[in-house]
C-alpha cells in the first residue's frame, strides 16, 4: 500500500522512512513502527546488546579505612607518648595491654584482617619468651623457683616482659604507619611541619630508587639467563654473579639519576622557597579527636596498671 506525499510529490510505501529522513538520521517513532507493522531489527546472537557504559561517577568508589584517611602526623603524634612510656617499663602487664589495644584498633579501623596473625603472634610470643629467658642475667632469676625446662620464674617473666614490650612497640608503629604512603608523609611534613620541600621530596626521590634497583636487578638476571651466562655455584659463584651484575646495575642507576635530575630541573624544583601542592592534607577535627582519644586511652591503661600494683619502671639499663 502506498500513499502520496503532498509535500514531496512522491509515492511513499507505508513502513518506509520519508524522503530525507534516512539521510538526516531521524528514526521513525516506535509506536508508528508498531502500527505500520514494520519488523524491528533484532540483535545478532553473536553480538552482545548495546548497553550504556558506566560513567566513572556511577561506579562505586573504594572506601578507604578510617586510619588511612587520617593525616599521617596525627597517627604518629597519637602513638609517640605511649612508645616512650613503654621504653621505661619492665613488667609484662603494661606492654601487654598496650599491644592488645593497638592491634585491636589496627584490625578494626585500619582495614587489616587478622588472618594468620592470630596464629603467628602467640607462637612468636612463646618462642621469643624462651629465647629472652635464656639470655636473662643471673640476678634476674635468682631466688625464684624452677618452672619450665630448667628455667626459673624470674627468667621467664623477664623474657615475657621483653617480648611483650617489643610486640607493643611494633603494634604502635604499625598503628602509626597503616594506610600511610611515602608521598602522604612527605606532604604532611612539608605542609604541617614546614619542612623544606627540597629535602623532603629529595629524600622521597632517593627512597624510590630502591624498588627501581630491584626491578633493574631482575632484568639483568633475566638477560644473563637468556644469554646462557653460567650462574656458578658456591661462594665463588655468588661473588662472580655479583661482579657481573654490579657494573650494569651501576650504569642503570646513573642513567636513572640523570633522568630524575633533568626532570626536576625542567620543573624548576628548588627555584622558589615554596611550591604548590597537588593534594592538600589537612589536620582537622577528626585528627585532633583521634590524637586526644589515643592519649586518653594510654593514660587509662597506665592508670589501670598503677592501681593494680603491677607497674614496674626501669631503674637502670641492666635488668
Amino acid at each position: 500500500m502506498t500513499v502520496r506525499d503532498p509535500a514531496a510529490g512522491q509515492h511513499q510505501r507505508i513502513g518506509e522512512p520519508l524522503h530525507g529522513q534516512a539521510e538526516s538520521g531521524i528514526e521513525q517513532p516506535r509506536h508508528e513502527q508498531a502500527e505500520s507493522g514494520a519488523e524491528q531489527p533484532r540483535p545478532s546472537p553473536t553480538e552482545p546488546p548495546d548497553r550504556p557504559a558506566a560513567r566513572p561517577a556511577d561506579r562505586p568508589a573504594t572506601r578507604r579505612a578510617f586510619l588511612a584517611r587520617l593525616n599521617p602526623l596525627a597517627k604518629i603524634a597519637a602513638t609517640l607518648p605511649a612508645m616512650f612510656f613503654l621504653l621505661l617499663v619492665r613488667d609484662p602487664w603494661t606492654p601487654g595491654l598496650f599491644a592488645v589495644a593497638a592491634l585491636a584498633l589496627v584490625w578494626a579501623a585500619g582495614g587489616v584482617r587478622p588472618r594468620w596473625s592470630l596464629v603467628v603472634v602467640p607462637f612468636a610470643l612463646m618462642w621469643f619468651t624462651l629465647v629472652f629467658a635464656l639470655l636473662a642475667a643471673e640476678h634476674v632469676a635468682a631466688g625464684t623457683p624452677v618452672v619450665l625446662l630448667g628455667l626459673r620464674a624470674g627468667a621467664l617473666e623477664y623474657g615475657l616482659a621483653t617480648t611483650l614490650r617489643i610486640l607493643a612497640l611494633l603494634s604502635l608503629a604499625l598503628l602509626g604507619g597503616v594506610g600511610t604512603t611515602g608521598p602522604d608523609l612527605v606532604r604532611a611534613l612539608v605542609q604541617q611541619l614546614r619542612v623544606p620541600y627540597r629535602f623532603a621530596y629529595g629524600a622521597l626521590a632517593a627512597l624510590r630508587f630502591v624498588p627501581r634497583f630491584s626491578h633493574e636487578l631482575e632484568v639483568i638476571r633475566a638477560a644473563h639467563r637468556v644469554r646462557g651466562v653460567a650462574e656458578g655455584r658456591g661462594p665463588l659463584g655468588q661473588v662472580r654473579r655479583t661482579g657481573r651484575m654490579l657494573i650494569p646495575l651501576q650504569a642503570s642507576a646513573i642513567r636513572h639519576a640523570e633522568r630524575v635530575s633533568l626532570a626536576m630541573d625542567a620543573r624548576a624544583f628548588g627555584a622558589h622557597p615554596t611550591r604548590t601542592e597537588r593534594e592538600v592534607l589537612r589536620f582537622g577535627r577528626a585528627e585532633a579527636l583521634f590524637v586526644v582519644a589515643c592519649w586518653a586511652v594510654s593514660v587509662l591503661l597506665a592508670a589501670a596498671v598503677v592501681v593494680s600494683g603491677q607497674l614496674r619502671l626501669l631503674t637502670s639499663f641492666h635488668l
